[in-house]
Order: structure tokens, then C-alpha cells, then sequence
């Protein structure tokens, strides 16, 4: 390219989180011209939600830096609609996600909607999420030290523009990582169990609980991949057309 890389992060841990410091660090190893837009808050299992119902405000926070009051979703959008400036985004970083996003975890992801948001403008996104056995010890370092490379080798890749890469780092030391995997999505079905409670006022509440835990992941999975303690990089299609059922459907319907 004639200019730096332009890179937008993003994430659905909120503009605060230490996550999304991280992530901008990688993202300034790799270009000078990084834009930051997150949400002003958590959104969390935010998934590819719009905020259809109220106005969105937009604060700045510092260069090229935003909060927007709204969801993982919103901020790709206004990011590449309004808030950057000048030349187009070449690539949106969403992440680093506070925990895991594997399995069934993408469909309630905000960090891989916010890449899902940059693909449908046909940009570039990786999704990038640092697993963890306590949300109390987060081991930043590992995705710092791997991203970059893991990154780098994906550009030069050119993945298609209707995929976005959703890439986990294993919870170890960095130098414990066994190397890079590249997986396809595994099964872990969250929100298997439901806590049931009395609030103060005597009014009965629901939390969803804990995820399922497998001991034991096909081999080729994103789950089996972060276990062994390789960085698991999957291509994540959106074109969710189950085209095998196709043909029997039609000779059933038309």
C-alpha cells in the first residue's frame, strides 16, 4: 500500500477495558494509523445487536479515540459510516476478549460481532479473544507476544471477504504456547444451567449459569486446539446456508 495500514479496534469489554489497551498496543506494532471506537460500557452476549430504539451518542476520549453508548455492532458501523476520517479502514482488530469465545460462544459474541459488522462493509476483521480459567487472572502477555505474527500471516493470506477469523490464545505463558492451530468450531453449548433465586423483595430471579464442559474435543476443533495450548485461528463464514438441504427442499416446497 501507498499509505500505513488503517486499523479500527473495537471490542464489547467497553473503551476501559485492559483488553482493548492491549489490542491497540498490537495494533500500533503494526501501523501508526490506529482509530479506537468501543462501547461506552460491558456488552458482553451483545451478539450482532443494533440499537434500533433510541439515538446513539458518541463521546470522544482522546485521538482517535470514541465511546459509543451503545453496542459492539453500533460501534463498527458509525466507526466506518461517520467516525473515521479520510482513507477507508484495511482492517478491523475487535477484541481482546476478557474470556474465551469458542464453540457455540461466536453466536453470542459481541467481540465476533463487531468483526462480523466490519465484513458485511467487506472489510478485513479478526476477532481476538484471550481464554482464561479465572476472569481474576488474565494473561494479557500471551495474546500480545502471538497476535502480532498470527496477524501478520493472516494478511498475507487475503482470507475471503465474506469470512472473519476468530482467533483464541491459549491459557498459558507465552512461552509455553505449543504453536498455532488452525481449527474449525467446536461444540459448547452455554447457558446449560439455570440458577434459581429469591431476591430481597421475595420476587424469584433467574442467572444463567455455567457452561458445559466437555472432557474430551474432536480433534480438529478450536476447543481441542486452546486445551493442547495452541492459538486457535478459524475461518468463521458468514453465509449460514446449510446447502446440502437445498435440492430436498425444493422438491419439497416449489
Amino acid at each position: 500500500m501507498s499509505r500505513p495500514l488503517r486499523i479500527l479496534v473495537s471490542n464489547d469489554d467497553g473503551i476501559n477495558a485492559q483488553g482493548i489497551r492491549t489490542l491497540e498496543r498490537i495494533a500500533r506494532a503494526l501501523s501508526d494509523d490506529v482509530w479506537v471506537v468501543a462501547p461506552e460500557t460491558n456488552q458482553s452476549g451483545a451478539a450482532h445487536s443494533l440499537t434500533l430504539s433510541r439515538p446513539l451518542r458518541v463521546r470522544r476520549v482522546g485521538e482517535r479515540h470514541f465511546a459509543v453508548d451503545g453496542t459492539p455492532t453500533d460501534c463498527v458501523l458509525l466507526a466506518l459510516q461517520r467516525i473515521v476520517e479520510g482513507p477507508p479502514v484495511d482492517l478491523v482488530l475487535s477484541g481482546i476478549n476478557h474470556g474465551a469465545n469458542l464453540g457455540e460462544d461466536v453466536t453470542y459474541s459481541g467481540t465476533v460481532a463487531a468483526a462480523m459488522e466490519a465484513i458485511l462493509f467487506k472489510v478485513p476483521a479478526v476477532a481476538l479473544s484471550q481464554v482464561c480459567e479465572s476472569r481474576r487472572h488474565i494473561r494479557w502477555a500471551t495474546a500480545e507476544h502471538h497476535a502480532p505474527r498470527v496477524i501478520e500471516r493472516l494478511l498475507a493470506a487475503k482470507w475471503p471477504e465474506d469470512v472473519l477469523i476468530n482467533v483464541n490464545f491459549p491459557d498459558c505463558p507465552a512461552e509455553e504456547v505449543a504453536g498455532i492451530r488452525v481449527t474449525t468450531q467446536g461444540k459448547r453449548k452455554i447457558g446449560d444451567t439455570l440458577i434459581e433465586r429469591i431476591d430481597p423483595r421475595g420476587e424469584p430471579y433467574f442467572w444463567i449459569g455455567a457452561l458445559r464442559e466437555e472432557t474430551e474435543h474432536r480433534a480438529d476443533t478450536d476447543l481441542a486446539a486452546v486445551a493442547a495450548r495452541y492459538v486457535s485461528v478459524t475461518p468463521v463464514h458468514l453465509d449460514m446456508t446449510h446447502r446440502p438441504s437445498l435440492a430436498v427442499l425444493r422438491e419439497l416446497m416449489e
